[in-house]
C-alpha cells in the first residue's frame, strides 16, 4: 500500500447501472479519483496508459474475465503488482470469501451495497490490510 493513503480507484463492474451509483458514491460521498471500467480489458487498458491507482475495486462476476482473472492480470504488471483489491459482489458465503482473499483480496464488499456506506467500507477494509 502506498505511504500516501488511499485517494484513487481503479473501479471494474460490467454492469453500468451498478458502475454509476458506485462511482458517484465513491466520488461525491467519499472524495475518491475513481476509474471507472466496464471489463477486466478495460482495466488492463487503463494501466498500460500508466494509471497506477491505490486500491483495485472488482465484481467478481463479469464475461470474459471475470474478477479474480483480472486481479491475477493485473498481478502479472509490474508497475501494480502491489496495489491492493477488494472484490464486490453478491457471492459471500464463508468458503467464497475466503477464496477471494486466498487470490489476494484484502477484503469482500456484499452486493447490494449501500451507496451511503461504500466509502466507509473500503476505507475501513483499506486499514485493516495495512496490518
Amino acid at each position: 500500500m502506498t505511504a500516501r493513503g488511499l485517494s484513487s480507484i481503479l473501479y471494474v463492474e460490467d454492469d453500468p447501472d451498478i458502475r454509476t451509483v458506485a462511482q458517484m458514491a465513491l466520488e461525491v460521498v467519499g472524495g475518491f479519483s475513481v476509474t471507472a471500467c466496464a471489463s477486466g480489458a478495460e482495466a488492463l487498458a487503463a494501466i498500460e496508459r500508466n494509471l497506477v491507482p491505490d486500491l483495485f475495486l472488482l465484481d467478481v462476476m463479469m464475461p470474459e474475465m471475470d474478477g479474480p482473472a483480472t486481479l491475477s492480470a493485473l498481478r502479472r504488471l509490474p508497475p501494480v503488482s502491489h496495489v491492493p483489491a477488494i472484490f464486490m459482489t453478491a457471492k459471500v458465503q464463508e468458503n467464497e470469501v475466503a477464496l477471494y482473499k486466498w487470490l489476494g483480496a484484502i477484503g469482500v464488499i456484499a452486493k447490494p451495497f449501500d451507496p451511503m456506506q461504500l466509502s466507509q467500507q473500503l476505507r475501513q477494509l483499506w486499514e485493516a490490510g495495512k496490518n
